[in-house]
């Protein structure tokens, strides 16, 4: 089993930065593609970003330029890099991995999923 736990969220201003960690344990999955999405209050869940295992990686619009994704194979582990943060970026974010071996945009086709970790970015 795998499991995903991310951290690094909080409050912070308009502007500001965050930089969220997702860390993989159990049957690690190190030759897949991990992602980040987000969810805020009544609205759907969103793509942010993904890295496949061969170091593609992809963004979504609202964030590109922005956010950065980083990834550590060897500590199995992912970060997220948010920068120029605004108060639509507020929302709980999700680390997900997929044994695909290609960038994947949508959340149906991510097999695992952490808990979240909320980010609120004030104006």
């Amino acid at each position: 089993q795998v499991h995903l736990i991310e951290s690094g969220g909080g409050l912070v201003q308009a502007g500001g930065s965050l930089r969220l960690t997702c860390a993989e344990s159990g049957r690690t999955l190190s030759s897949t593609t991990m992602a980040w999405f987000r969810q805020a209050p009544g609205e759907e869940r969103e793509f942010v970003g993904a890295t496949s295992w061969s170091g593609g990686i992809a963004y979504a619009d609202s964030v590109k330029g922005r956010f950065t994704i980083a990834r550590d194979n060897a500590k199995n582990s992912m970060h997220l890099q948010m920068n120029s943060l605004k108060p639509e970026d507020t929302a709980v974010y999700y680390c997900a991995a997929t044994t695909s071996f290609r960038v994947r945009r949508q959340g149906y086709e991510y097999d695992y999923w952490g808990q979240g970790t909320q980010v609120t970015v004030s104006s």
